[in-house]
């Protein structure tokens, strides 16, 4: 069986396809990991995100949970926990939970946005202070799931002493120059904000400072990848996930059809969604091979966390074998 080198990852959006409930998206979470466990994949990790019906992954500690369970040797993360929405210590028990659970197999990217839109985010009682405390809520975190607390008194039960590895995720310029200070791994997601990640990834790795006991610098880059048998149906399966984008961005509460999202593409509304998906490898295994390698120059990373976003389930686990076997 093909083996994928131990730097190609997968991003897990938990989608809810039309007609489906998040429990469709659950399982079909549980099928990606169990074939990504199967083909090599380094790790997968599931983002935290609000108030969206076509993601399931609002709880992204409790679906890692769920995909542990059923699943043995592949690592498994957010990508990432959206800090400023939560607390500190409750998201080193968490962590520290799910690591005491599933010892080695556990990581914990980080984020500052809120990860959904305004009221959303004044619905989760979100303080409008809290992305600016960033760097000392990670730095706090850190310490609950080390040895030395930075809050005297308090300790996170489970947490301390598992040393669950962090990563920044970010999408400018702040993340890059908050990994490199603190001396973590940097996530960029070029996925779907795309325009900062070479001044990012650069700045990181000029700036970056080893932490005790750390390792070097290291890159998390994301691509979309929409891998098939057949060009087009590769090409076909790529405008749905551009639809898709245009009806989230665009169309909400407003139920488009397909018909209507095709127009917005062709406007100039169209062009953005396109700019987002630009670091796109779309196409039959050559192609993705191809496309692969070349974004891996471009995003001098480390390791590629990949999204296939692919309309079904089907196509989705034919894309990451696919791609699986271009990687061995």
């Amino acid at each position: 069986m093909p083996c994928v080198a131990p730097s190609l990852s997968i991003l897990d959006l938990a989608f809810v396809g039309p007609g489906q409930s998040p429990r469709d998206a659950f399982d079909a979470s549980v099928a990606l990991a169990q074939r990504a466990e199967q083909l090599g994949y380094r790790r997968v990790w599931y983002a935290e995100h609000h108030n969206m019906p076509t993601i399931a992954s609002s709880a992204p500690s409790v679906l890692i949970a769920h995909v542990a369970a059923h699943t043995r040797t592949i690592r498994l993360g957010s990508g990432g926990i959206m800090l400023p929405n939560h607390s500190p210590l409750v998201i080193a028990e968490q962590f520290g939970t799910l690591a005491s659970l599933h010892p080695g197999r556990i990581d914990l990217g980080l984020g500052r946005a809120p990860g959904t839109d305004p009221v959303t985010t004044r619905a989760l009682r979100n303080d409008p202070k809290s992305p600016d405390r960033f760097q000392s809520d990670v730095l706090e975190l850190q310490g609950y799931l080390g040895t030395e607390t930075r809050v005297p008194g308090v300790e996170a039960t489970p947490g301390k002493g598992t040393h669950v590895p962090i990563t920044i995720l970010g999408s400018s310029l702040f993340g890059a120059r908050l990994a490199a200070r603190l001396g973590l791994p940097y996530a960029f997601a070029s996925h779907f904000a795309p325009s900062d990640l070479v001044e990012a990834v650069a700045t990181y790795r000029r700036e970056f400072q080893p932490s005790e006991g750390g390792e070097g610098p290291h890159v998390i880059a994301g691509l979309n990848v929409v891998a098939a048998d057949e060009r087009a149906d590769a090409a076909a399966q790529f405008r749905a996930v551009q639809r898709s984008f245009v009806k989230g961005l665009f169309g909400r509460g407003m139920n488009w059809t397909d018909t209507v999202a095709d127009e917005v593409l062709e406007s100039p509304y169209g062009d953005v969604v396109k700019g987002m998906l630009v670091h796109a490898a779309v196409g039959t295994r050559d192609d993705i091979r191809n496309g692969m390698d070349r974004f891996a120059e471009l995003a001098n990373a480390d390791e590629l966390i990949t999204v296939h976003a692919a309309p079904t389930l089907a196509a989705r686990l034919r894309s990451i074998e696919l791609l699986a076997q271009c990687a061995a």
